[in-house]
Parts: structure tokens; sequence; C-alpha cells
């Protein structure tokens, strides 16, 4: 079975990371197929929006450890090399694509996998599941941005506990706190997720990633600089097709019928 499963239905392109036996865990056949899913999500106009999520009993449990060579004698692994040819460029990929990824946490997403899901937009998890900063129990520094996601998302509180202590966080401790968007019951998260993204699909696509833009750039500017930012990415949308069909729409009390365009 391919690592990484891809289908297309509806304008939703759902990505399941499928290696069930290894919890998901990544290695570089797993990263190549989630990248060539990603890139056709960014190229293919009939994909509007993305569904992630993992097959088995977890989401991911990072990287696969088992491909690691620490044995007594072994050269030492320079880290930084995964980290960006793999794992960096990853996030990028994910907050810069222009259309939205929901993640559906179906298990245990732990490490790289924990900040895979929080690099989406829209994270519902099972109530089953929860999220772990597993670095510091191997030694090891958050990545995958985590390190960025967790102090923006929980507090600088919070954030420090998570990723000193690497306690399992509960999906619905993680909802409360704000890491995810929605904790649902183990049961109906396919049906909850699927739902919300194929809603994000019939939505004004061209729409959905200008506010990815503007909320991904907001962090590192001043309110003068992002009510330019607003000014600029709001003629970009108001000359979209999207736009004249919403306000036609409002203005003929019906549902829209964007095109994502």
């Amino acid at each position: 079975m391919s690592p990484v499963l891809v289908s297309l239905d509806a304008g939703v392109l759902q990505v399941t990371l499928n290696r069930p036996e290894k919890l998901n865990s990544f290695n570089p056949e797993m990263h190549k197929l989630l990248r060539q899913a990603l890139e056709r999500a960014a190229d293919e106009a009939a994909v509007r929006a993305v569904l992630l999520t993992g097959a088995g009993r977890a989401f991911c449990a990072g990287q696969d450890l088992s491909e690691r060579d620490v044995s007594p004698g072994a050269a030492p692994i320079d880290l930084s090399v995964s980290l960006g040819s793999y794992y960096n460029p990853l996030v990028r990929r994910v907050r810069e694509l222009p259309k939205p990824v929901v993640c559906a946490v179906n298990g245990v997403a732990a490490g790289a996998g924990a900040n895979l899901a929080l690099a989406c937009d829209l994270v519902l998890a099972a109530r089953s599941a929860s999220f772990v900063q597993a670095f510091a129990k191997i030694g090891l520094v958050p990545d995958t941005g985590g390190t960025w996601f967790l102090p923006r998302l929980v507090g600088a509180a919070r954030a420090a506990g998570l990723a000193l202590l690497g306690e399992k966080l509960a999906a619905e401790d993680a909802e409360r706190w704000g890491l995810i968007w929605k904790a649902v019951d183990d049961g109906r998260l396919m049906d909850e997720a699927a739902s919300l993204a194929r809603r994000l699909a019939e939505g004004p696509t061209r729409g959905y990633g200008l506010i990815k833009k503007a909320l991904r750039i907001s962090s590192g500017n001043s309110l003068d600089a992002q009510l330019d930012l607003e000014r600029d990415l709001q003629r970009e949308a108001g000359l979209s097709e999207d736009y004249r069909e919403g306000v036609t729409a409002f203005k003929e009390k019906r549902a829209p019928r964007f095109k994502g365009k």
C-alpha cells in the first residue's frame, strides 16, 4: 500500500497518511508523496479544499525513529538536513497553499505530527485523540513550526509546559485551550471533517486564499502595515468573480454559487 492515499471528490482532495503499522510516522517516501499531493492541490483548479487525516489509530507520530542510527560508534546525525529538506518545506506548503486545509486528527498526533496538524487551517480531533510535543523526551527542540505555533495559539505559559514536559494534551483540552477548532465524538470525526471540507470547497476559494495570506502575515506586521495589506488584498478580492456572485446572490436573496475564481 502507498504510504499516502489521495482521492478527489466534490472539490475536496482527501490526503490520508497511510503507514498505520508505524502510527503514520514519517519516512522519505511519505514526505515525497505528501509533497506531491500538496503540489497537486495548489496546481489543480478542480481542487478547492484539502482534507488531511491518518489511517488506523494515529494521525501521525512524527519522525520514524527506527530510521535513525544512534548506535554506539555511528556517525552523528545532522538533523538540520532533515528539517531543511522535508519538514520546513512541508509546513510552508501547507501554510502558503491558497486553498483551505482541514485536518482530521483521528488519534495521537505526536512530535512533527502534532505540529503538522497545527499548520492546517481548521483542525478537528476525535475526543480520544491527543497532542504530544514529544521532542524533549528525546533531547530535542520542537520543530515543524512548533515553537512558532504553540505560543501564538495557547500563550507562553502553556506553550512552555507542553514543550518542556512533553505531556499528552487531550483533544477536549486542546479545544478549550484554543489549540484546535473542535473536538468531536470519534464516530463523527470523518463525517464532520468531510462536511466542513465540502463546505469550504463550495466557497469563494480565491477569497479563502487571501484570508490565509492576511492571517499568516499579520503576526509580523504592525497595525499600520496590516491595514495596508488588508487594503491591497481587499482590492484583489473585490475584482474576483466570486465577489460579484456573492453580492448578486445577497441582493437576490439566494445561496451564492461560487466558482472559486
